[in-house]
């Protein structure tokens, strides 16, 4: 519980400590409501406390709670929207006003980054083929470029951090946000997108579901966007070029614009590995991708 106190007070400031309080009462309560059996902490992230639980009908789930109640708001609605998919949790229940919402655990539930990697490019091309069939909702408030504004203004807030900016400068950054532009400037084809499909936020749901997407922060754009944190990935393994050619064949995306994104990304992957770590190679790899003289391949050429 120590490290969810971190990360929530880090995210929502001195605050989230009184709501850390709250919270064996607040599921209590809940549990009571609905009639779920409450289970041990689960995995949390930066915004949530997740614990896992027994629907009434035994059916595996866990309970999130999130100080952010606007936050969690959103996700219920995203979830709703993709729920068409099957391809992420099924909501049980949701209460707004308590920033609270029950969802199916998604059994066996081993992120995608733990699969075996000669069979995830076909898996990963069926996942996006189920969510990007989702129509676009009516008046969909967010699109690919705020999501992009968003990000890099917030990440690149850390290019002032001595660590990365001895690695990352103001021209790189800079490039990234061009290259960005021109490809948020000629998207042809716009789809539902879940927003934020790494590996870390794909389960695997079992022979007769396949992967499942979780967290979404749908928004409408270039479908290639939901392959590329997996595409860059590859930084240190097999290699980013080798992967975006296997993967736009499986998921049946232009290559070309797959590995551009791949450019615009690298620098925020660069930050990423400077400050968690990574397979050794991958950092001078993915400083190569930010580089304005190195040449795109073509995958599909």
């Amino acid at each position: 519980m120590d490290d969810v106190r971190a990360r929530l007070v880090g995210r929502f400031g001195p605050d989230a400590e009184a709501w850390l309080a709250e919270v064996p009462a607040l599921a209590a309560s809940l549990a009571s409501r609905w009639g779920f059996a409450l289970g041990e902490l689960f995995e949390s992230g930066a915004s949530s406390v997740v614990l896992r639980c027994r629907w009434p009908d035994g059916t595996p789930a866990v309970l999130k709670l999130s100080p952010d109640k606007t936050l969690l708001a959103g996700q219920v609605e995203m979830l709703r929207v993709f729920t068409e998919s099957g391809r992420v949790p099924a909501l049980l229940a949701a209460d707004a006003e308590a920033g609270a919402m029950v969802l199916e655990e998604i059994l066996p539930g081993t992120v995608a980054e733990d699969l075996p990697r000669a069979s995830l490019p076909g898996q990963w091309g069926e996942l996006l083929a189920a969510l990007h069939s989702v129509p676009v909702p009516p008046r969909w408030r967010s699109d690919l470029r705020g999501r992009f504004e968003e990000s890099f203004t917030r990440i690149g807030r850390r290019l002032s951090e001595p660590a990365i900016a001895a690695r990352i400068d103001e021209g790189t950054w800079q490039r990234a946000i061009r290259r960005c532009e021109t490809l948020l400037d000629t998207q042809s084809t716009k789809v539902l997108l879940h927003g934020d499909l790494h590996p870390g936020n794909v389960l695997d749901g079992g022979p007769s579901r396949g992967l499942v997407a979780i967290d979404p922060k749908a928004c409408v754009g270039d479908p290639c966007f939901d392959a590329v944190d997996y595409v860059v990935g590859g930084a240190g393994h097999e290699g980013v070029e080798a992967r975006c050619q296997v993967v736009a064949a499986a998921c049946g995306l232009d290559g070309d614009r797959l590995f551009a994104w791949s450019r615009v990304i690298a620098p925020m992957f660069v930050i990423a590995h400077l400050t968690y770590g990574g397979p050794e190679g991958a950092l001078d790899e993915l400083l190569a991708l930010a580089r304005p003289d190195r040449s795109a391949i073509r995958p599909n050429g």
